[in-house]
Formats: C-alpha cells, sequence, structure tokens
C-alpha cells in the first residue's frame, strides 16, 4: 500500500486553472497565496502532487522554503533557488530540457540554454535583474515558469525580502502582459500564518496586492478513510469508526502526522473501546503539539514569555513592545529592572527559535497562530486557577 495519500485530482484542477487558466481563473496570473497551519500537509501536497502536475504540463517549477534555513535572509534562498533551476537549465543532461523536449518540443541540440548573462550576476549590482533573467528563461524554454515561495510571510521579515517580493512582481509584470509570449510566470505563496498571508495581497503596500488568497484545502474525511482502510488490510485491531476518527482527526488540527501518531497510541487500548480512548488520545496530543513549541519560550526565561505574551495578546501585529509602559509592564513580571535593550535581545532570541517574526520595525507577530491559541487557552486556564479567582474552583 502506498503511504502517501495523493492528491491527484486537486494538483491536476490546480495545475490547469494556473497554466490554463479559464475565463474566471485569469486573475490566478496575478499570484496565488494559499495559506494553512503548520504540519497540515502544504509542503508535502507542493512537492508530492501539485509540482508534478505543472511539470506534466510542461511548466519548469522553483520551489524554496524559507524555513529550510530561518536565519538566512529570505532574497538570499529565493536567489539561490532560481540560480540552481538556471545552472540545470544550462545542462544538456537536464531533466527538465528532457521533458520540455518531449512535452513541447522544444529544440536545442545537444546542448543546454544559452542565457545573455552570467548567473552569479543576476540580481547584483549592473547584473540583470530578476524580470530580466525570468523572461529569457521563458522565451529560450518556450514554456511557463512557476515560483513557489514556500511559507512565503518569512519574506516579510526584512527589507531584502520586501524587495524580492517586489522584484518577483516586476517579474510578473515584465512577462506576462506580452502579446504572444511563448509563456507566463505564475507565483505561488504558501504560509502557515493566514493572516499574515492574507494581508500580502491586501495591504496597498504589498507587491502583490490583488492577488488571489485562499485557504490551503486541508486534508478531510477520505484521508481518514484511507487510513483506516490501511489500517485495517495490515491486521489492526484497533479501529475507531469513521465518525470518532474524522472528529479526532479535527482535534489535532487536520494533521496527517499526529493523527498517525494516535492511532498507533489507540492500539496500546482494547479495540472494543477504540472509540472511547481516540477522542482522549487526540486532546492529549493537541496538547503536546503547542509545548514543543511554548517549551522555547519557557526556556528563555521569564522575560521572553513576557515579551511573547504581549505579541500573542495582540492577536495580528504586536507594537510598543519597547514603550514605557511595556518596559514596567515586563518589570513588574520580571521582578528586577528591564531595559529596552534588554527587550530587544528577547526579541531577536524569540525570532532566532522561530516562534515570533518580526513584519517590520518594531512590529512583531507570533509565527504559528495554533501555538498562539495554545498560549492563550493556558494563561486562560492558570487565570482561573489562581488564588483569589472568581473561576478558581473551591
Amino acid at each position: 500500500m502506498d503511504y502517501y495519500y495523493r492528491r491527484t485530482a486537486l494538483a491536476q484542477q490546480m495545475a490547469t486553472q494556473l497554466l490554463r487558466p479559464g475565463m474566471l481563473d485569469q486573475g490566478l496570473r496575478s499570484g496565488l497565496f494559499l495559506s494553512g497551519l503548520r504540519r497540515t500537509g502544504k509542503t508535502t501536497f507542493l512537492q508530492q502532487d501539485l509540482i508534478p502536475a505543472l511539470e506534466v504540463l510542461g511548466a519548469v517549477v522553483i520551489y524554496v522554503d524559507l524555513w529550510a534555513d530561518t536565519k538566512a535572509d529570505p532574497a538570499t534562498l529565493i536567489h539561490a533557488a532560481i540560480r540552481k533551476t538556471l545552472e540545470d537549465l544550462q545542462k544538456p543532461t537536464s531533466s527538465v530540457l528532457s521533458r520540455l523536449k518531449q512535452l513541447k518540443g522544444l529544440d536545442v541540440g545537444a546542448v543546454g540554454l544559452k542565457f545573455g548573462f552570467q548567473l552569479h550576476e543576476v540580481g547584483g549590482k549592473g547584473g540583470p535583474t530578476l524580470a530580466q533573467a525570468l523572461t529569457e528563461v521563458v522565451d529560450l524554454a518556450k514554456t511557463d515558469v512557476v515560483l513557489i515561495v514556500d511559507e512565503v510571510q518569512q519574506a516579510l521579515a526584512g527589507d531584502d525580502g520586501n524587495q524580492m517580493l517586489l522584484a518577483i512582481k516586476a517579474s510578473r509584470d515584465a512577462i506576462n502582459p506580452r502579446p504572444q509570449t511563448p509563456g507566463h510566470f505564475i507565483f505561488i505563496g504558501t504560509g502557515s500564518h493566514r493572516a499574515q498571508v492574507a494581508e500580502m495581497t491586501r495591504q496597498r503596500n504589498q507587491a502583490f496586492v490583488g492577488a488571489t488568497s485562499v485557504d490551503y484545502p486541508t486534508l478531510a474525511d477520505d484521508f481518514v478513510q484511507y487510513v483506516l482502510t490501511g489500517m485495517a488490510e495490515e491486521g489492526a485491531k484497533a479501529l475507531p469508526t469513521l465518525a470518532v476518527a474524522v472528529e479526532a482527526f479535527k482535534t489535532v488540527g487536520c494533521r496527517p502526522e499526529e493523527m498517525t501518531r494516535a492511532l498507533r497510541q489507540l492500539q496500546q487500548h482494547p479495540a472494543e473501546e477504540a472509540d472511547k480512548f481516540l477522542p482522549v488520545i487526540a486532546a492529549t496530543l493537541k496538547s503536546a503539539a503547542a509545548d514543543v513549541e511554548l517549551r522555547k519560550v519557557e526556556d528563555l526565561g521569564t522575560l521572553a514569555a513576557a515579551v511573547f505574551d504581549r505579541i500573542a495578546r495582540a492577536m495580528g501585529d504586536a507594537t510598543g513592545l519597547f514603550t514605557g509602559e511595556a518596559l514596567a509592564q515586563y518589570t513588574r513580571i520580571v521582578g528586577r529592572d528591564v531595559t529596552a535593550d534588554q527587550v530587544q535581545r528577547v526579541a531577536e532570541e524569540l525570532r532566532d527559535a522561530n516562534v515570533i517574526m518580526r513584519k517590520g520595525h518594531g512590529i512583531y507577530a507570533v509565527t504559528d497562530p495554533f501555538v498562539q491559541g495554545a498560549w492563550l487557552e493556558r494563561k486562560e486556564l492558570w487565570a482561573q486557577l489562581a488564588p483569589g479567582s472568581a473561576k478558581a474552583p473551591g
């Protein structure tokens, strides 16, 4: 049995809408932004389903994950991914060129594509712009180029990332409106912070304002049924009913890995009580999943927890982390004087741990809304149990 649940139909539909858009899909050429919580299968879907579907239709696909190295500048990662693809296209043994020869009859003889620029010069001072480089790729390969940036919201964390987004938009505007263009440039951005990804298409100061923003279609009942069927074929003893399993999958945030873990733990319980134990296991795993990230905050100390709490409670963009009022609040919590420099250092440590991100000068947000929600739920529980609380048990 293939343990990966393939979403072939969804991928084919999306690929067709992107590369061969109908009347109602033309807007996708302005850019497509997909948002969904972490570990719900976005990256796996991109790599296992969508990219192959795009390539079957003849596209040259460039993929980069901005969380592959959270300490690296997003612009550096994107430039590196583009150069790697262009280097491959220069090789006569390129698998991409071989596919284009078969699908589109591309005639490049026994050599690869020959660009009129040096790859290391792309985007550099005096070198070709990203728009000029990608235009040449489209014209020489005579096909569509699709750039997929995973965790695209990380590009908002610095000026270089924002400038890169503007350069990507300039590439779109240079290629797509041309009469008789042999191909188009399609940009896909995915991210785990719905609000931040959506803002990238709504805020007037963003490069891709007006582009399409939709929620990533998470796995659903059919995936759960697929897993249960596979377990039955392998002789698993403790099998829950589909309805209970679906609810458990929702409890763990529609995260495939957490669902598999829950079903594995279920095998330790009596088969006839599977429906009784699975909801409890799922609730426990939901809490444990957040623990991993929240422990990073707690390990950084009381001041880090206070700063993170202020950001989490903003429920969006958090500002004012270094104001006199904020410093006074931190001082009360920590029990000693806190300076703006100390808060700045803590904020950098939280960023390095990838639990918060800086969206602009003095503007911060929690990286994962799932973790943010778990933090706030726990703070509310602690408040209820605190001595003197009206809600505390007597």
